[in-house]
């Protein structure tokens, strides 16, 4: 009897490319791409096996997309669904000394060039991003690249989306709900932040829900921050509540971690962004309980502001 499809997605870039931003500071001895690429299957088969159905991919997350592709239709199971993106270019050449990890280009060149491959995923590609959109980039007032996007989502009937970070997550998203082509709404899923740290979709949450937008919420465990750690004495009595919660319910802190995305808001998926099979399966327990109203209130009170929150992160390391 196969088990139930979950709530909880997982993101590949940890499987895809040997460095991540994280506040772990490990460091790879002896790497080996060979036995990366198939601890990287291995947990692409333990996700599927219990249950997850939904994988986020990219070019950027180094060999992640090639190794979903080659697992997905090797499966040739309709129920999985699989979001790529473009935008962000992987440069480090799996060397876990590397300087630059990825590059970043919002060019019509750039997506042409990356959709040639992505488009590989189908059937199972059901989602389609911009990979971290801004305003900066411009990506979402150029319109070649914006009619370029529509005739891809109306070609192969999928769903368009962006994936958002940094302070001005809320006003990127509702930029990108303004853009219409041919009379259509282009963008259908947002694959934003959130996290008891930073809550800022909240502001905008109830919106995506009227419209039937599609929500994925990333960095639910905001890098690691969440885990008790002396360089955060401010975040101790976060902690306390966190470790509380998590000996009543018998579970991890980044099962409570992720439990408070589903139960504060009405996402389509929380992305695990698990590398590790023991820690995926940690993650799954999320499936087996529900936090109270009262405890999500709780845990609603740490939020800091989303300024604080990504400079923070940005003094977190590749490692």
């Amino acid at each position: 009897m196969s088990k139930p499809i979950l709530s909880l997605g997982l993101g590949t870039a940890a499987i895809g490319r040997p460095q991540y931003i994280n506040i772990r500071q490990d460091t790879a001895k002896d790497f080996s791409l060979t036995d990366f690429r198939e601890a990287g299957r291995k947990i692409l088969e333990t996700a599927y096996e219990e249950g997850i159905r939904y994988f986020d991919t990219a070019p950027g997350y180094g060999l992640a997309e090639q190794l979903v592709l080659d697992w997905v239709h090797v499966k040739q199971d309709p129920t999985i669904e699989v979001a790529t993106k473009w935008g962000y270019t992987y440069v480090a050449n799996f060397d876990p000394e590397a300087e630059i990890h990825e590059i970043k280009e919002h060019s019509l060149t750039k997506l042409k060039e990356q959709w040639k491959q992505s488009k590989k995923l189908l059937p199972y590609l059901k989602v389609y991003q911009i990979h971290s959109a801004t305003f900066e980039t411009g990506v979402l007032a150029n319109q070649a690249i914006l009619n370029h996007l529509a005739e891809v989502k109306a070609n192969h009937n999928l769903l368009m989306g962006i994936t958002t970070s940094g302070t001005n997550q809320v006003a990127v998203i509702q930029k990108a709900l303004e853009v219409v082509i041919n009379g259509i709404p282009l963008f259908d899923a947002f694959q934003v932040t959130y996290n008891i740290l930073d809550q800022s979709l909240a502001e905008i949450n109830q919106k995506l829900l009227q419209e039937n937008k599609r929500m994925i919420i990333k960095e639910a465990l905001a890098n690691g921050r969440i885990f008790p750690n002396e360089k955060y004495p401010h975040y101790g009595g976060l902690y306390k509540i966190l470790g509380s919660l998590a000996k009543k319910y018998k579970v991890g802190i980044d099962v409570i971690a992720l439990r408070f995305c589903m139960d504060s808001l009405m996402p389509y998926k929380v992305l695990s962004g698990a590398a590790k099979a023991f820690h995926l399966t940690e993650n799954i327990k999320t499936e087996q309980f529900q936090l109270t109203e009262e405890e999500v209130e709780l845990l609603k009170q740490f939020a800091i502001t989303p300024t604080a929150y990504w400079q923070e992160r940005k003094e977190l390391t590749w490692n």
